[in-house]
């Protein structure tokens, strides 16, 4: 049985921080009516906090989540009746941090989700790093997990996404860089290793790069913009084809996720003082939330 997802995936310029909500407001109302059957729009990182802005600007425009920003954006999704995700956000943390965190606004008009940037693209980015992986459920679809830019550098990020049961993994991205061409090798990598979809949405130029694509679990790429100009990708994700492709391998050969036998030993993982558990090697929707912290690789404890 299908779980389909249609998406759009908005490549597009930066808004201006001072612009009203209510115009991105009607952008978003504009595309639907292009796209009607879209349930998840995905925009480019920090969307909404215009081309270039300064340490002092996300400073002065970062709010915490329950501030008037997010409840308009929330209210926006309801009022449409789709998942938004409108970028990542700057958001003035509990104890006063900056974090650069993505957002998921559902159909009922709710915060369903957030993820504050693991790694920040350091030194160029003010930004305090967050401490946790993020999966949310697509009710009666599946499961999409977060990464935002720099994220995808790292493997750790898209493997633990996969092993809490992200189906669809989401790259949010202001790439203004000449390295756009590593990171498209970087989302079917990423899809690759860990069976998943890949949504790699970058902003488009004159501020960044563009070349933004969606890619299936075998990293084939269903859709690509080739240049930096403004643009839509659309498509319909089958949430199923992950189950698929895990149960007969990528080309119908490799399947990653059944690498271990039982009797297996554990294997030491020296760089972060832990293990491979054998046992816990597999990917499964159905993880409890209080498995996340320990994961596939078992953080070694000071």
């Amino acid at each position: 049985m299908s779980r389909v997802l249609p998406i759009a995936v908005v490549q597009d310029s930066p808004r201006l921080s001072t612009e009203p909500p209510s115009r991105f407001g009607e952008s978003v109302e504009t595309l639907l009516k292009a796209f009607p059957q879209t349930r998840l729009l995905v925009y480019p990182e920090l969307h909404l906090f215009g081309d270039a802005p300064t340490h002092a600007e996300l400073n002065a425009h970062a709010e915490a989540l329950d501030g008037p920003r997010i409840k308009a954006l929330a209210q926006l999704a309801g009022d449409l009746g789709v998942w938004l995700v409108p970028g990542s956000v700057c958001e003035r943390g509990p104890a006063g941090q900056l974090f650069n965190t993505a957002v998921a606004l559902s159909p009922e008009g709710q915060l369903a989700a957030f993820y504050r940037k693991v790694f920040p693209w350091r030194p160029y980015e003010p930004f305090d790093p967050g401490d946790r992986f993020v999966t949310f459920d697509l009710a009666g679809i599946g499961t999409a997990g977060f990464s935002i830019c720099y994220d995808a550098w790292f493997p750790e990020v898209t493997r633990h996404l996969a092993w809490m049961g992200a189906e669809v993994v989401l790259n949010l991205v202001k790439t203004t860089t000449c390295d756009r061409a590593q990171e498209v090798i970087l989302a079917r990598a990423n899809a690759i290793m860990n069976q998943v979809f890949v949504v790699s949405v970058n902003c488009a130029g004159p501020t960044g790069t563009g070349q933004s694509l969606i890619v299936d679990p075998e990293g084939l790429v269903r859709a690509s913009a080739s240049g930096a100009d403004r643009t839509v990708l659309t498509d319909v994700l089958d949430l199923e084809h992950v189950a698929r492709v895990r149960q007969y391998g990528t080309a119908g050969l490799t399947r990653p996720w059944q690498q271990f036998q039982p009797g297996d030993l554990p294997l030491a993982l020296p760089l972060y003082g832990g293990q491979i558990t054998p046992g816990r090697w597999t990917a499964q929707r159905e993880r409890l939330p209080q498995e996340v912290t320990e994961g596939e690789i078992e953080l070694g404890r000071s």
